[in-house]
């Protein structure tokens, strides 16, 4: 044991070890120590540190893994810019002033509950279930560089809402089209579009005159564009065509006349480059007393109403770039496709037995 009585009746304690896979050695020493029993216990916390040194040198902690997790997905381009980002920010938000100098070895299934359940009883299922989705990819990588044995993320059942938020209705997508034109709003053609053929704002972005067929009515959508990426693939990963209606064609027409050469399809706003369509969009709305919705809700918008008029989901889907039958059960439940004609099998029934409703004066 390191505990040797000085000359003036204290004691030195020291600990060193050799580290088991480098041999480096790592030692602490104290001196000034009165009695042998605290000379005894601070030996146990010297044995202590000196194993958690050692131990550092092979375990990173959680903000030394953190970096080394994000700069190995990165290098190796497995997640595009703005999802490595997303990952990033809400991690690092919440977790490195409760886990930041931990070992990640040792952080467990109880630290996680305990972090949900101190940081995110306020938030949304939908926000929970993306924090721990990111977490399980972090964990994930930790056991395939053998940094734990076991991943503590834990299985937990999320109740996401499938709620569309807002949405315009027929008599509204005209409402909006109608007066943007009337005021000559700058942002008229970024509308028609996106309520006319369901693209995204980074698919809107990206579109150029090589993609628009206007005599065969198609739009190829194969690429966009994202302040975080640049110009890549659609969200999905694939192309798709989507049909011209009718309506679109004149302004199309238009834009293409006017282009001068230009290969965007639409005009290029400095608002638009900074990401504020949707600010624009509610205070255009607001204006016009309709209902204020996302820039993105344009696109559900669209959706619903294709369905609400009879169009069958998988020409929705296919237009829309939707892979998930899931998510277009929430546009068809949105538009009442799903319970579309289910009493019409009651339609041919007689009514018996059922009376008009009648007013009884009653005396007293």
């Amino acid at each position: 044991m390191g505990i040797k009585k000085q000359a003036d009746g204290t004691y030195k304690v020291s600990y060193h070890k050799r580290h088991p896979i480098t041999r480096l050695p790592a030692a602490r020493f104290r001196k000034g120590i009165s009695t042998l029993a605290e000379a005894k216990r601070v030996y146990a916390e010297l044995v202590v540190a000196v194993n958690d040194l050692l131990k550092r040198e092979v375990v990173p902690t959680w903000t030394g893994f953190l970096d080394q997790y994000f700069k190995d997905i990165s290098d190796r381009n497995a997640l595009n810019k703005g999802t490595i980002y997303n990952r990033d920010k809400v991690i690092k938000y919440h977790t490195l002033e409760a886990w930041g100098a931990k070992c990640i070895d040792e952080i467990t299934t109880q630290d996680i509950h305990k972090l949900l359940n101190d940081r995110f009883s306020e938030k949304s299922e939908s926000h929970k279930k993306f924090f721990v989705k990111c977490l399980r990819s972090v964990f994930l990588y930790a056991l395939e560089q053998g940094k734990i044995m076991r991943n503590p993320t834990p299985l937990i059942k999320f109740k996401v809402s499938d709620k569309i938020k807002s949405g315009l209705n027929e008599e509204q997508i005209l409402t909006l089209l109608r007066r943007a034109q009337e005021l000559d709003w700058v942002w008229y053609p970024h509308y028609a579009v996106a309520l006319y053929t369901g693209m995204r704002n980074g698919e809107m972005y990206a579109l150029t005159w090589d993609k628009i067929n206007l005599e065969q009515r198609q739009i190829l959508v194969n690429c966009s564009w994202s302040s975080k990426d640049g110009y890549k693939s659609t969200k999905s990963g694939d192309d798709r065509i989507v049909e011209i209606p009718k309506p679109l064609l004149p302004l199309l027409t238009e834009l293409k006349l006017q282009s001068g050469g230009n290969s965007f399809v639409l005009p290029r706003l400095s608002k638009w480059d900074k990401g504020e369509q949707a600010r624009e969009l509610r205070f255009l709305l607001k204006a016009i007393g309709l209902p204020e919705i996302r820039f993105h809700d344009l696109r559900a918008s669209w959706a619903t109403l294709l369905l609400g008029k009879g169009v069958a989901p998988s020409k929705v889907m296919s237009m829309g770039g939707w892979k998930d039958m899931d998510t277009m059960m929430i546009y068809m439940r949105k538009a009442g496709i799903n319970i579309k004609d289910a009493t019409a099998c009651l339609d041919d029934m007689e009514v018996h037995g059922v009376r008009s409703a009648q007013v009884l004066n009653l005396k007293f």
